[in-house]
């Protein structure tokens, strides 16, 4: 039985909380985080709660990390009803814990769960998921720098019935998981596959929605741009194969040589909450922001004419990534990284804020613990 109730943000919602009658060992969690990795290991609980048309969202729980259990005839793994978010937990110098624009998270998953078909979270369910999460496993956040406790909540239809219909039975869970720093060896310029093959999504698609589909479809192609040498792949547009659309799970961003950040605006890219942390320093800088349509093309004679000067990949992972070489069947394009990188400047800005080493004068911090 839960040993204690805390009340929820709404009135109506109790979270019922079950802590782990075996939590990890001191001194086993401590050797973990020393290098914590990437999605191997999880904390010693979850969040879920559930959601039906007959009775709303109901039954919050934070409980021991364990296996789901599902029905073989569960919605999701026929028709794919699912969504997730990422999002991170840092631990300033001070030792309390605080994570980054999380409501903008939390209304990405609304926008997602909108297309595809699923009842949309409040927004302060979502936030104090987060915190309930911390309260029972704060200890997790590690404080090596560039590290983090990874937050993964995710939703999918649950409800056993093989009709193709939008499911009534639906699970809202949270995990979390210790990050390592994203470069071990210090940030490098990173090579990127152009595919001319495979498409990530269309016009009227699910390119917007963070879904789990959008990832599947994108593996073959990753795989092709490892197979090149390349750590990340970029797509282009579905309808002309001419503009660029973003890579297998990051923005990109063009600097010119007059100041400007050029990215590319499409209804089938996912919406970047790290992309647009950048955009705003760089307007608060001065730096004119353009997100219109982008052709490769464009890139390529941009580059070659010293108008384009700089490409970087953004995103939640790797916070920004400088791209140093485009690579595509029968071709490649070397990249300049300038000594004075306007995308290292603002990589730095930005972890300084979010570790909080840098004044958050746009309030993008959210304390989860106290």
């Amino acid at each position: 039985m839960p040993t204690n109730l805390l009340p929820m943000a709404a009135q109506d919602l109790t979270w019922a909380v079950t802590p782990h009658e075996s939590p990890r060992p001191e001194d086993e969690l401590s050797t973990i985080l020393e290098k914590p990795g990437f999605g191997e290991v999880f904390t010693d609980h979850l969040v879920d709660l559930c959601w039906s048309a007959a009775g709303g969202w109901h039954r919050p729980r934070v409980r021991p990390y364990a296996a789901l259990s599902l029905d073989p005839a569960a919605a999701v793994l026929h028709y794919a009803q699912e969504i997730f978010e990422g999002l991170k937990a840092y631990r300033h110098a001070d030792g309390s814990i605080w994570t980054f624009r999380p409501e903008m998270n939390a209304r990405r998953m609304q926008r997602s769960a909108a297309r595809l078909a699923l009842p949309e979270l409040p927004e302060a369910y979502f936030l104090d998921s987060l915190k309930q999460l911390i309260a029972v496993d704060g200890r997790w956040v590690p404080s090596a720098p560039e590290t983090s406790l990874y937050l993964r909540p995710f939703m999918f239809a649950k409800e056993a019935f093989l009709g193709v219909r939008p499911a009534k039975k639906v699970e809202y869970v949270l995990i979390a998981s210790p990050a390592g720093a994203y470069f071990t060896g210090g940030v490098a310029p990173v090579k990127i596959w152009v595919s001319t093959t495979f498409t990530r999504a269309g016009h009227g698609g699910m390119g917007a929605a963070k879904t789990g589909g959008n990832y599947a479809s994108s593996l073959v192609a990753q795989q092709e741009a490892y197979d090149h040498g390349c750590a990340q792949v970029l797509f282009l547009d579905a309808q002309e194969g001419v503009y660029l659309e973003e890579l297998g799970g990051m923005n990109v961003v063009l600097v010119t040589k007059d100041g400007r950040l050029l990215t590319p605006d499409s209804d089938s890219i996912l919406e970047g909450i790290t992309l647009d942390s950048v955009l705003t320093l760089a307007r608060d800088r001065g730096l004119t922001v353009e997100q219109r349509r982008v052709s490769l093309a464009e890139w390529k004679d941009g580059v070659a004419s010293g108008d384009i000067v700089e490409a970087f990949a953004c995103g939640t992972a790797a916070v920004i990534t400088p791209i140093g070489e485009l690579l595509w069947e029968g071709g490649s394009l070397p990249i300049p990284t300038p000594e004075d990188s306007v995308a290292m400047s603002l990589r730095e800005e930005l972890t300084g804020i979010q570790y909080g080493r840098v004044e958050d004068r746009h309030g993008w911090m959210t304390r989860l613990d106290g």
